[in-house]
This record gives structure tokens, C-alpha cells and sequence, in this order.
């Protein structure tokens, strides 16, 4: 079939082969494996802080877009804290971008969290927060950057793009940092290396004639009630990287966790300290 004088004969598979090995060669030394990151499942992991989550998923995967997501009162909260706490014993350089302005810094204080080590970014809607995000990515520095996004609407998060979470997922790969997004659903999707649902299953609270309940003194009210323990649900819904079988929990991809709390004060004013136990 005759196309014009101008036109091209068509490529055939070789010449494909061919012209790959010039584009590697030409940006050998500035970008590593350009037309591997579509395909790429082996990521350098770092402990999540919480036993049962690295267990379960391997641990949180560097140069790569996490997404954890659940309702309120999943866990989400006390999975950024672990995550933080465990990066900054490291002395890791840490960031976290708080879409809403309403992280508390004495509860990630009294959770492990090194505030020396973190950078606290306040944000009052999710224009400012995904505009951080972005500067923050092409500034680099960073080994851990969290994007909590857990107390704005769902509504406006599903707004977001699909290019801009594949923009963040580009954006940090090929480097040592941890992306990680936090929300109420799940919106980077398959743009995520690691997706994790976590949902509040049962809450325990403390008998309030128990010992533990009245500890505070005559300070403590009558009918005060403490927070015992929360049990959580957590499944993989989406991953990229490969993990051996055996670093599996036994139910598979489910995993049941009991976070126990323990209070220092009285139910009107009290900090908690969370252990992860296997059930």
C-alpha cells in the first residue's frame, strides 16, 4: 500500500531492541532503568514499627507510593505514629504533611515519635497539601514523607486527579524516600506500590470499679471509662512487590491486631501508649 512519498516504512520489532539500547546508553548515569519502572516489584523495605503490618506486607517499600486507608477510628492514626516513631529512632529525616491541621504533636511525643527528627507541614485544605507534597518530593532530603489526608472530605480527595498520585508515584521513585498517603478511601489505587485497608473491628474499655479505672485518685469521675483495647482489621488489597510466602500471616492477606491501651491520667485527660499483640 502506497503511502506518499513522505511517509515512513513502519518499525519493525528489532529496530525497537535497537533503539531502547541507544536510549539506555544515552542516559546511562543520570536515570537508572528507564523502562523498568512499569514493571518493577523488588523494593528495599523498612519496618512499619507495628510487628503484625511488617509481618504481613514486608515492611514499608522505599522509592515507592504506600497507600494505607480506612474509616475513623481504624487506625489509621496510630499507624502514622508507629511509622513515625520507628523512622525517627533512625534519625531519619521525616515530613509530614497534615492535610488538615490536626495532628498532635504531645500524642506523637508520648507515641515514641522524635519531633527533632520531623517536619510538620500545617495545611488548612488539600490544595496546600498536595502542593507540599509536590515541593517537598522535588526538594528531596527526606527518608519518610507522610500525606495525611484522613480528615478531609472523601469527596474532595476523589476530586484529586489520577495523574497526580502517578505524578507522586514518579516522582519518588528511584530514590530512598517512603511516600506515604493516608485517607479515609482508597484513591492512588493501582498507582500505589502497596495498598492496605485497615478497619476497626471491636473496641474493649476498662471496668470502671477496675483498679486501673480509679488509679488517677479521687480525681477520677464516677462514671469514667478507659479505653481498653482496640482490635483492627488490616488487609492487602493491592501490591506490586513480591514477598515470600512464608512472611505471610496465617490467615493470608487478613490480619486481626489488638492495640492495648494503658492510661497515666484520668479519662477527661490521659495519653495512651499502644501494644500491637497478635491474636
Amino acid at each position: 500500500m502506497y503511502l506518499g512519498p513522505f511517509a515512513r516504512p513502519p518499525i519493525m520489532p528489532a529496530n525497537f531492541s535497537a533503539l531502547r539500547a541507544q536510549v539506555e546508553q544515552a542516559l546511562a548515569g543520570r536515570v537508572a532503568s528507564p523502562f523498568t519502572y512499569r514493571d518493577r516489584s523488588v523494593f528495599p523495605t523498612v519496618p512499619a514499627g507495628i510487628p503484625e503490618i511488617d509481618s504481613l506486607t514486608g515492611g514499608l517499600p522505599r522509592g515507592a507510593l504506600t497507600e494505607i486507608f480506612g474509616p475513623p477510628c481504624s487506625g489509621l492514626t496510630t499507624f502514622l505514629f508507629s511509622a513515625l516513631a520507628a523512622r525517627t529512632a533512625q534519625h531519619e529525616a521525616c515530613a509530614l504533611i497534615d492535610g488538615s491541621d490536626s495532628f498532635d504533636p504531645a500524642s506523637a511525643a508520648a507515641a515514641g515519635v522524635d519531633l527533632k527528627n520531623l517536619l510538620w507541614v500545617r495545611c488548612q485544605n488539600i490544595e496546600q497539601a498536595l502542593r507540599a507534597t509536590d515541593l517537598l518530593l522535588q526538594s528531596g532530603g527526606f527518608g519518610f514523607i507522610a500525606v495525611d489526608l484522613s480528615d478531609i472530605s472523601p469527596k474532595l480527595v476523589r476530586h484529586v486527579p489520577l495523574d497526580t498520585w502517578f505524578r507522586f508515584r514518579r516522582a519518588v521513585e528511584d530514590t530512598p524516600a517512603i511516600l506515604l498517603l493516608l485517607s479515609r478511601e482508597s484513591n492512588a489505587k493501582t498507582c500505589a506500590s502497596l495498598v492496605l485497608h485497615l478497619e476497626g473491628q471491636a473496641v474493649s474499655w476498662l471496668d470502671p470499679a477496675s483498679p486501673a479505672t480509679h488509679g488517677a485518685g479521687s480525681n477520677a469521675h464516677a462514671a469514667a471509662r478507659l479505653l481498653d483495647g482496640l482490635r483492627i482489621r488490616a488487609e492487602i488489597l493491592h501490591s506490586r512487590r513480591q514477598i515470600p510466602a512464608e512472611t505471610f500471616a496465617p490467615r493470608k492477606n487478613v490480619l486481626q491486631l489488638n492495640a492495648k491501651h494503658q492510661s497515666r491520667e484520668s479519662s477527661a485527660i490521659f495519653s495512651t501508649k499502644s501494644n500491637w499483640n497478635q491474636i
